[in-house]
């Protein structure tokens, strides 16, 4: 389950900020929970509060940076959850400590070479087990390279990024955690960008109470149910929707049915 947080850049008016929402979503693509984030502070008191009303027991939560806290740690280990956190300089003590791990002397436990967006790109994931890690219920350090090359220019680019999960050593291999990283984005990619890019939720000038909060909450609803009915592409499902509009109603098998009766 991803974390993650979007500002509605549209309803903002002279005299108020515009309205945030952090939301909870699988790596499959469906939201399961949406909050409005108080104005006056920022996402990471909204964790809880998010996450309240559903089942953990067994969940991998995956969030950025900003929600690597230990009160979020602590809140995911008494609702029998896991966290898969990313640690970065907002816990430089933390952070300088996972970077000076003997990660040269460790073997990989994933390689993954892909070829998209321009660039080739290899992904390397390492796994450290240990029980003095400065971060609650923490049991692994984690270590993702990833080298890319601009297939364009031929220049490349090295990242390193350090994670701590409380996933016990043989919970998960190198490819599930490599998974699970890498699938955090979808939140980005399959939810905000097509609200962004397809709904064009930037654009809309509603900006009353709460109701910016509620129309995030809508197309959240119609993402989920075109993805639901077997949809990839949300353009070409609005598309194919527009010319019969129960369509996304319709059980699957009586569709079939009603197909083949024609």
């Amino acid at each position: 389950m991803a974390i993650d947080g979007k500002t509605l850049r549209g309803s903002r008016t002279a005299g108020r900020t515009a309205t945030a929402v952090i939301a909870a979503m699988t790596h499959s693509g469906q939201v399961l929970a949406q909050r409005q984030v108080d104005g006056k502070s920022n996402k990471i008191p909204a964790f809880a509060p998010l996450l309240d009303g559903i089942g953990l027991t067994g969940a991998v939560i995956t969030a950025d940076a900003l929600h690597t806290q230990h009160d979020h740690a602590a809140f995911l280990h008494e609702r029998r959850a896991h966290h898969l956190a990313v640690v970065k300089q907002n816990h430089p003590r933390l952070h300088e400590r996972l970077r000076r791990l003997p990660w040269r002397d460790i073997r990989p436990d994933h390689i993954e070479r892909t070829r998209a967006h321009h660039r080739n790109e290899i992904r390397r994931l390492k796994t450290a087990a240990s029980a003095h890690i400065a971060y609650p219920h923490a049991r692994q350090a984690l270590q993702v390279v990833r080298w890319r090359r601009d297939r364009g220019t031929g220049k490349p680019t090295i990242e390193r990024i350090c994670l701590v999960t409380s996933l016990p050593p043989g919970a998960a291999d190198g490819s599930e955690l490599a998974a699970r990283i890498r699938g955090h984005w979808r939140i980005e990619n399959q939810l905000h960008h097509v609200r962004d890019r397809t709904l064009h939720e930037d654009a809309s000038k509603i900006r009353t109470r709460g109701l910016p909060r509620v129309m995030a909450g809508l197309r959240n609803l119609g993402i989920g149910v075109h993805r639901q009915d077997g949809h990839t592409n949300i353009t070409a499902a609005l598309r194919h929707t527009a010319r019969n509009h129960p369509r996304p109603c319709c059980v699957p098998a009586f569709a079939s049915r009603a197909v083949r009766s024609r």
